[in-house]
């Protein structure tokens, strides 16, 4: 079998104490890791650099734009890759995983995986409470609308390439997750979950660490699931 070429996308803002640990994890496979700069005002860039990524800068914050800006990185490219994953850069997920994640899409042709941060395998304290029923509410929405076995938004997630260009993502901010999961379904991709270790992040995060992050994520994951379910 031809070697896949598989890239990396890496949102991140204010990701200096975490960016590094992140990239060096990925196996050896990846062929390029894509950190997106999505605002930072620390050393996030830097520090990216300076681990072997590929460094771009967002200046419009969200997690959506940041992702976007990674995907017509790499649409421009005279090569497209056969995987493209995405993990987040706080360090919470496993980077080493990343070979378990890809391996459904290599040995048994599915579209989409994603990582199931299940209770079992997750740190105390890795997920707040609010995380925790914002997946199950989501997740149960999306089963009661269409049937879907989704478990988790998580986002440690691989999709071949072709398949996330034809999903036409649009989402810029909160609603990344979500939106990626109900188009694979309304588009009849094939998916599987995973379940991941999942460990406390470095830092504070910029949504459920706060309020506001929290609220505004909770209303653009529930504006896409009720967008879909009624189209």
């Amino acid at each position: 079998m031809i070697k896949p070429i598989i890239k990396v996308i890496i949102p991140a803002y204010n990701e200096q104490n975490a960016i590094a640990n992140v990239i060096n994890d990925l196996p050896k496979i990846v062929d390029e890791v894509i950190v997106i700069s999505n605002n930072s005002t620390d050393q996030t860039e830097l520090n990216a650099k300076n681990a072997g990524a590929t460094v771009l800068k967002e200046h419009r914050k969200g997690y959506g734009y940041a992702c976007l800006k990674g995907i017509d990185y790499i649409n421009k490219q005279k090569t497209t890759p056969e995987i493209i994953v995405f993990l987040d850069g706080d360090y919470s997920d496993y980077p080493e995983q990343l070979t378990e994640i890809i391996d459904p899409i290599l040995n048994n042709d599915i579209d989409f995986v994603i990582g199931a941060r299940i209770k079992k395998l997750r740190e105390k304290g890795a997920m707040t409470p609010q995380q925790v029923f914002g997946n199950w509410l989501a997740t149960f929405l999306m089963k009661l609308f269409f049937n879907a076995k989704f478990t988790d938004l998580g986002p440690f997630r691989a999709i071949k390439y072709e398949k996330l260009v034809a999903l036409k993502m649009e989402d810029k901010t909160y609603g990344w997750t979500v939106e990626m999961q109900l188009k694979v379904l309304k588009q009849q991709m094939t998916y599987r979950e995973l379940p991941v270790k999942y460990r406390n992040r470095i830092g504070t995060s910029k949504v459920s660490g706060t309020i506001k992050g929290t609220i505004f994520a909770g209303i653009k994951i529930l504006s896409w699931i009720f967008k879909y379910s009624f189209k």
